[in-house]
């Protein structure tokens, strides 16, 4: 086929494709030769593109602030923590208490405080358990033991450990972990256990010195916590001596033992913490 000079520099018209060009909306034809693979996987990413585009975006969530302020103040605030107690370590004779304690924070991690136990508070109080029932019945002997009217203590506290965690992936926890001792006062007496026909005692002051103590607050607000604590009153007690004068079984004189016994009476404590005021001002350093 030949053309003319005039053919070949006219273009083609309008709508009409170029030779050797597929027509428009019609696919082209491979070449001789082609890479067909590569074709058939172009196409596939065509046609999943828009899928894609269609598919929703998944939100992103924030599971952890890294950097917070401290979460609770506690420099120039006041605690309130009342709470119930039980001894840990007498197997004779349980002594549960109420208990009420009071601090004042010098700075975020130092407070001086009192706390007062009052253990003779109706027929809870005092118990004798089943162990020194069994004892005396079975072996025939008799355990001295004392009860306890009310216990008060000056403490001074530290706060070395502060914290938080995850609880169930949800919310963040505040915690802190702190340590106290001091020196306070028991009032105590025996119990008439070996003649108590004869024998009767009155209330006497034991000091009890050093008192340590940990433990463990968890915050529920910015002013409200529950804690735990656990910490050992050390004092000299006077116990009911086991021997009995046959000359004059009431002369107060031979009722109590010789010498003193050193006594640790180790306390568990669970109640709740109430910081005031209710809130507080950050203060940045400029």
């Amino acid at each position: 086929m030949t053309f003319s000079t005039d053919e070949a520099q006219q273009p083609p018209a309008e709508g009409q494709p170029a030779e050797g060009e597929p027509a428009e909306g019609q696919p082209a034809e491979p070449a001789p030769g082609g890479d067909v693979l590569g074709e058939l996987a172009a196409q596939q990413q065509q046609t999943a593109a828009p899928e894609e585009r269609r598919a929703p975006r998944r939100a992103l969530r924030e599971e952890v602030v890294a950097v917070q302020q401290i979460y609770a103040l506690r420099k120039g605030r006041v605690e309130i923590a009342p709470s119930f107690g039980i001894s840990m370590n007498d197997p004779f004779v349980s002594h549960p208490a109420l208990a009420l304690a009071l601090n004042y924070y010098v700075t975020e991690v130092l407070a001086i405080g009192a706390n007062i136990l009052w253990f003779d508070y109706g027929p809870a109080g005092n118990l004798t358990t089943d162990t020194n029932f069994q004892v005396g019945r079975s072996f025939r002997l008799v355990i001295p033991i004392t009860e306890y009217q009310i216990a008060a203590s000056l403490n001074f506290s530290y706060v070395p450990l502060y914290g938080k965690f995850a609880l169930f992936r949800e919310f963040i926890v505040h915690w802190d972990a702190y340590v106290l001792g001091g020196v306070g006062a028991f009032r105590t007496r025996p119990v008439p256990v070996v003649d108590p026909d004869n024998r009767s005692f009155d209330w006497g002051l034991r000091i009890s010195v050093v008192n340590p103590g940990i433990g463990f607050r968890v915050y529920s607000s910015r002013f409200a916590s529950i804690f735990i604590e656990l910490r050992d009153y050390i004092f000299l007690e006077k116990f009911e001596s086991l021997e009995i004068n046959g000359d004059d079984p009431r002369d107060p004189d031979t009722w109590l033992a010789d010498g003193s016994t050193l006594v640790n009476n180790v306390m568990f404590n669970a109640g709740l913490t109430i910081f005031f005021p209710f809130t507080f001002d950050y203060r940045l350093p400029k």
